[in-house]
Order: structure tokens, then C-alpha cells, then sequence
């Protein structure tokens, strides 16, 4: 394998609407999921069902299988007494049926197999666990969310200071000083989490093979093998089609070990494992809630002096999560003295993940609120106060921007909103029962491109070229965007690249999260490209190969990356029952080259929808007295549906980062959901003069 410093690519193919390649297969029911798909076996898999721990702190005493096993297709019951050992058992959330202790209610405590999936459901019905129930917390609080954690998600520091904040704020003509409060969310993707595994040998060796809804295959591997005491080539996991993830399939949960375990116990029979919606809202990852506490300081003329911004969250006893809330606050925005920092409550929960924009949401939520209260409080147009604390350069790192065009983001997103007309104080525009605001705020997320993805080139007899590399396409289009890389930096149409990702058996690639896919695998496949094409020219004949990563440059250290927007919300407020309407969105962004302009606003109107859910609908309700989610169901956790997403629209600067990537790209999957819960929720305020400052908002906050 070469590591190569891949040169931009001129485009061709990327920047034009190119049709989904999978799009048959997924509309006529063709492509087969982790739950769909065949195995080596004429009896077929053995059916698995989950039995979950019903006190939220603990011991199991004693499981009695006998009705169980008595029960028409019952083949066995796993549990903590004649389960798998594990080799190594770090990773509190996989180490599952390994002892008799209860971490948090809804854990794994026994599995049932069976040849039907009802009747392993009617199975787990029948066990008989005995659960002695220890004291448990299982509520966040301001008191108890104290706990400092070592870094926050992706290894960033927990705490920064920057001036001396407090001699700012006291000098300063305006203080802004508020509360912010974000709910716990589940990412709820519309295939639910599910795996197929068997073992078997080879050349000596025991393997286990996999078929898992993830978003990183490598990952999978990477976090199991040792656990198992396997080598990582004697795991094979595979993802051809995954239906969503919002990052709760982007690193493997209790059932995927539940899985692997299971199999072990089988004689080979292949053993499948799909979690019911119930059951994710234990088992699969959430967001966290959040509480930003914030203090902006200003002039009298706006520019911001002093920011701080202090964010408690909530992990898991048995495995720290830490996201990163109060980050995105220490690049926004111009002040010399700024301070963040991250306190954890330690709880007897279901351990937290990643979920669209993990902290960069709740914490832009929070920031841009705060920033239309400044905007009020200095009499100010929302707009006008961020032109006036626009940074020269990246205020944590001083480092300039390579590309960030926020201003005309908003300037080109007011035009088109028709900002101008909108009257400076709140609670000014009545249409018959409803009263009308407008809200704006600013998006950003940082550009990411991990390292260690490698991609393998290969010319084949019937002219097509082959690209390999164990990348998953979760539905965004990634199969796509990638033939049309590939096609420029060969030099080929579309239809000539042979594609192949989603395979461990395949070169490695990262995961699908941190809207940094493209650019990670992409910048791979244009190294090994471009290494084919150095070693043999243009002309492309059969059985040439070439494998190579795309290392960065020094270009790297030298500027800050970060794609940038803005969003425009219009929302209606019922003068008598509070219910709200929000009848316009717009999203305005600046994310480099856009490689497929069709897949691009799909992720976009995406994200938009997904923050106006949240703004309106998401919250998972946890019950502090039995430490469980109650709202365990799409009945009761309300998503914004079709008669909520009314007009939604998106677009992008024509613009290119050739430093960051060769394609000149940068993600667009996270930056979507960003700002645009704030943006919501300050068009409510001046619609009505309510200033709300959690999310959800509700009609009963604007009818008092």
C-alpha cells in the first residue's frame, strides 16, 4: 500500500445530479438488510430474542428457563451462567451475561433462541428472572451533573479559557446570563438495529462471519475481536444496505455481542438478532439532554466581550460518554475572553451515543437563542449582531479559515426570505388567529476527514474498473457520490466504475459519522487512482491494480476547517391555543463542493426536518423513579410528520476547499440539523414575545 498526497480533481462527473446506482434495487425491494439476508444454511438461522433487566440497578438471582424450554420451538436460553466467556470485558456496554450484575434497566440478561421469532418472543415471555434492585440514580440535575470527564467527543479537551472572562463580563455595558435546556432524544432510524452472525472454521481457525446494520463495518470488528479473543481477520462483517442511522448504528451496541454469543453456543446455525423499537430506546445509543448555561457580554454597540458557556450533561456508569456541547462556542464567534467547559452526571442509564450533530446541535441551540437575546437587549437586528462579531480568524485556535462565508450565507439567505420586511419588535404581525414571526440562526460543524482509509483499484477484463473499499452507505447516497469520484479521478464515466464497499474483507474505511465519509474515503479512492494512472498512464488496460491512502498535508495544521450556514424559520403561533406552525424553513450553506447536488439536498431538507423536530416534537421522557424511557414508541415520541414539514428548502454557495480534500469537499450530513432549532424557536419569541428556552416548545408555553 502507498501513501499518497492526492492532487485536486478536476470535476467532470462530481457536481452533476447523477441518479442514485441503487436506486432499483432499493424501490423494487431487491436490496436485502442485515435482518434480509440469506445464510449458509438450509434450516436457516435460529431466532433471537432479547430478555432485559426490569430494575435499574442490581443483581440477577435467578433464572428459571423451565417454561421457556418448554415452549414449541424453544432450542435454548443463554444467560449469565452458561454464557461465552469473554476474553476481555473493558467495554462495559458489550460485556454483556458475563456476570450476575444489573447496570441499567433494560440491559441484556438472557437471550432465547428459537426457530421462529414468535416463538423466541413468547420464550422470553415465560423465563422467570429474579432481580434484586440496589439504590440507582437515573436523573439529571444541575447538583449532579459535577463529574469532569477526561476529554469529550472526538477527543477534545473538556474545559478552555481563554482571557479572564469574569473582569470581562463585570466591565461590560450588556450581560446576557440564561439557562438552556435540551431534551434526550433517540435517533429512531427507520430499519431497526439488527444482526446476523455465524461461526465457522477455516484452515484451523474459528471465524465469525456477520451481516450488521452498522455504520462501520471496521468498527464492528475492531470492537468485538478483542472481546472474543479473535484476531481481526477471523471476524468478517458485512452492511450492503442499511436503513438509517442519525449515528446509533456508528459503533456496535449490546446486540451485536448478543449475536456473536449466541452463535457460539449453536454448532455453526446461523443466529439473527433484530431489536424491537422498544428495545432501542434502551440498547442502541440516545442524546443526551443537555443544560447550557451561558453569559455573553457585550458593548453597547453588540461586540461581544466575553463568552462562557457551561455544559451539563448526563453518561452511563457502566461506559462514559462525554459530547462535546459547549465546542462549537469556542469557534463562532469573535470575543478575546471566552470560556467552556463540560460536567457529567454519572447515572444507572442506557449508555448514550452519538446522534445527529452529537453536541454541535444542542449547543448551537443554545448559543444562537443566546445570541437573539443579545440582539433584542442591544436593539439590534439578529443579522447585524452576528456581522459585527464575525471572527478574522478561528478564536480557539487563531488559525485563519480556509473558506467560511457565513455573512453571505445570510446575506443571500435574507434575500431570499425576504428579511428586510421584518417588522424590528416582537408580536407585531397578526394574520387573523395566528400571530407571525421570523427567526434566524447560524449553523457550522467542523470539517472532519479521519486517517487510516485505504482503497484498492483494479482493472478489469470487461473494461469496467473496480474500486474496493469497506466503506457503508446508510442511505445517503454514498454509493453514488463515490462512482462519481472515482470516475474523475480515472478519467471514466459512471457506468465503467465497479464499486464495492460495505465488506471487512474489503480495505479499510472508517465510519459513516462526523459528516467526514466523502471526504475520508473519497480522498482514498483519488490517491489510488492516481497512483494507478502515475504507474501506467491513461489507458487503462486489464489486471492492473494499485492500493493506497491519501495522507494529509501540511496544509492541515495551517487552517481551521469548518463548513458554515444559516437558517430562516417563519413560524405561526395560535393566539388562543399556542399550537405552532412553522410554514417556512430555509437553509443556506457553505460546504465546499458539492459532488452530487441530488443527494445534497436530500441530507439537507434532512437535517432541516430532523431540527424542526426537534424543536417541536422530540423528547424522550425518562422516569427518574424507575430509570427507564417511558415514551418507548413512535406513537408517544413524536417526530415531525407531513402535515408539520410544510415549506423546507435548501441551498448551497458555489464554492471549493482543494486543501481540505482533492475533490474540494467537505460534509454536509450533520450541518443540516444544526442552528435549526434555535432558528424555530427565536421566530416564536418574535412572533409572540415568549421567550422559550428549552426544546421542545410547546403550545402550553405561549398560552399563560
Amino acid at each position: 500500500m502507498t501513501e499518497l498526497h492526492p492532487e485536486p480533481l478536476t470535476a467532470r462527473v462530481m457536481g452533476t445530479p447523477v441518479d442514485r446506482v441503487d436506486g432499483i434495487e432499493k424501490v423494487t425491494g431487491l436490496a436485502s438488510y442485515a435482518a434480509e439476508q440469506r445464510v449458509p444454511t438450509t434450516t436457516g438461522p435460529l431466532w433471537c430474542w432479547l430478555a432485559t433487566s426490569t430494575v435499574a440497578r442490581g443483581r440477577v438471582v435467578g433464572v428459571d428457563r423451565t417454561a421457556a424450554l418448554a415452549h414449541p420451538g424453544v432450542a435454548a436460553v443463554v444467560d449469565h451462567e452458561n454464557a461465552p466467556r469473554l476474553a476481555e470485558t473493558s467495554n462495559g456496554e458489550l460485556a454483556i451475561l458475563q456476570d450476575d450484575r444489573v447496570h441499567f434497566r433494560g440491559q441484556i440478561v438472557a437471550l432465547v433462541l428459537a426457530e421462529t421469532p414468535e416463538a423466541a418472543r413468547e420464550g422470553a415471555r415465560l423465563l422467570r428472572i429474579e432481580q434484586d434492585e440496589e439504590p440507582f440514580d437515573a436523573e439529571l440535575r444541575e447538583d449532579n451533573a459535577t463529574y469532569r470527564p477526561e476529554k469529550v467527543n472526538p477527543a477534545k479537551e473538556t474545559d478552555t479559557e481563554q482571557g479572564d472572562v469574569d473582569a470581562a463580563i463585570a466591565a461590560s455595558d450588556i450581560v446576557v446570563e440564561q439557562t438552556y435546556r435540551t431534551a434526550y432524544e433517540h435517533n429512531n432510524p427507520l430499519e431497526p438495529h439488527a444482526t446476523t452472525a455465524w461461526w465457522s472454521e477455516e484452515d484451523g481457525r474459528e471465524t465469525l462471519t456477520m451481516y450488521d446494520a452498522s455504520q462501520g463495518v471496521h468498527g464492528v470488528v475492531a470492537a468485538l475481536a478483542p472481546m472474543l479473543g479473535l484476531e481481526k481477520d477471523q471476524v468478517r462483517v458485512m452492511a450492503p444496505y442499511v436503513g438509517g442511522g442519525f449515528g446509533s448504528k456508528g459503533e456496535a451496541h449490546a446486540h451485536v455481542m448478543a449475536a456473536a454469543l449466541a452463535a457460539r453456543t449453536t454448532a455453526g446455525r446461523p443466529v439473527r438478532v433484530v431489536m424491537t423499537r422498544q428495545q432501542m430506546f434502551a440498547l442502541a445509543g440516545y442524546r443526551t439532554a443537555t443544560i447550557s448555561h451561558f453569559r455573553l457580554a457585550a458593548g453597547r454597540d453588540g461586540r461581544l466581550t466575553a463568552i462562557e458557556h457551561r455544559a451539563q450533561e448526563q453518561t452511563a456508569r457502566v461506559k462514559e460518554f462525554a459530547e462535546q456541547t459547549a465546542s462549537p462556542t469556542r469557534m463562532m464567534y469573535a470575543a478575546t475572553n471566552r470560556r467552556t467547559s463540560h460536567r457529567l452526571a454519572v447515572l444507572d442509564v442506557a449508555v448514550p451515543s452519538w446522534m445527529r450533530a452529537p453536541g454541535e446541535m444542542p449547543g448551537m441551540f443554545a448559543h444562537e437563542v443566546a445570541m437573539d437575546e443579545l440582539a433584542e437587549t442591544c436593539g439590534l437586528d439578529p443579522i447585524e449582531l452576528r456581522r459585527r462579531n464575525e471572527p478574522l480568524s478561528d478564536p480557539e485556535t487563531d488559525l485563519p479559515f480556509d473558506t467560511r462565508r457565513l455573512l453571505e450565507c445570510f446575506d443571500r439567505g435574507a434575500a431570499r426570505f425576504g428579511w428586510d420586511a421584518r417588522p424590528p419588535e416582537p408580536r407585531a404581525t397578526r394574520d387573523g388567529e395566528w400571530w407571525v414571526g421570523t427567526g434566524v440562526a447560524a449553523a457550522t460543524y467542523p470539517a472532519m476527514r479521519m486517517p487510516g482509509n485505504v482503497a484498492r483499484v483494479e482493472t478489469l477484463e470487461n473494461g469496467c474498473v473496480a474500486v474496493s473499499i469497506g466503506a457503508v452507505d446508510i442511505g445517503t447516497g454514498a454509493r453514488t457520490v463515490l462512482t462519481q469520484i472515482a470516475a474523475d479521478a480515472l478519467g471514466v464515466g459512471p457506468d465503467d466504475i465497479d464499486l464495492r464497499i460495505a465488506d471487512t474483507a474489503l480495505p479499510m474505511a472508517t465510519v459513516a459519522g462526523g459528516s467526514s465519509g466523502t471526504s475520508s474515503w473519497g480522498s482514498a479512492i483519488v490517491a489510488a487512482a492516481q497512483e494507478l494512472k502515475a504507474a501506467h498512464g491513461d489507458v487503462l488496460t486489464p489486471g492492473l491494480r494499485a492500493e493506497a491512502s491519501a495522507v494529509r498535508g501540511d496544509e492541515a495544521e495551517q487552517f481551521s476547517f469548518h463548513s458554515f450556514g444559516a437558517v430562516f424559520a417563519e413560524v405561526r403561533v395560535h393566539r388562543d391555543t399556542g399550537e405552532l406552525r412553522v410554514p417556512r424553513l430555509l437553509g443556506v450553506y457553505n460546504v465546499g463542493r458539492v459532488i452530487n447536488p441530488t443527494t445534497a439536498r436530500s441530507q439537507f431538507l434532512g437535517g432541516l426536518v430532523m431540527g424542526l423536530s426537534a424543536a417541536l416534537f422530540e423528547e424522550s421522557v425518562r422516569d427518574p423513579r424507575f430509570g427507564h424511557v417511558v415514551t418507548q414508541d413512535l406513537a408517544t415520541y413524536h417526530v415531525a410528520s407531513h402535515a408539520d414539514v410544510l415549506g423546507v428548502e435548501a441551498e448551497w454557495l458555489e464554492d471549493e476547499t482543494p486543501l481540505f480534500t482533492p475533490m474540494g469537499s467537505r460534509g454536509i450530513g450533520e450541518i443540516g440539523i444544526v442552528g435549526t432549532s434555535a432558528a424555530i424557536v427565536n421566530a416564536a419569541h418574535h412572533a409572540t414575545g415568549v421567550r422559550v428556552r428549552q426544546i421542545p416548545m410547546t403550545a402550553d408555553m405561549f398560552c399563560s
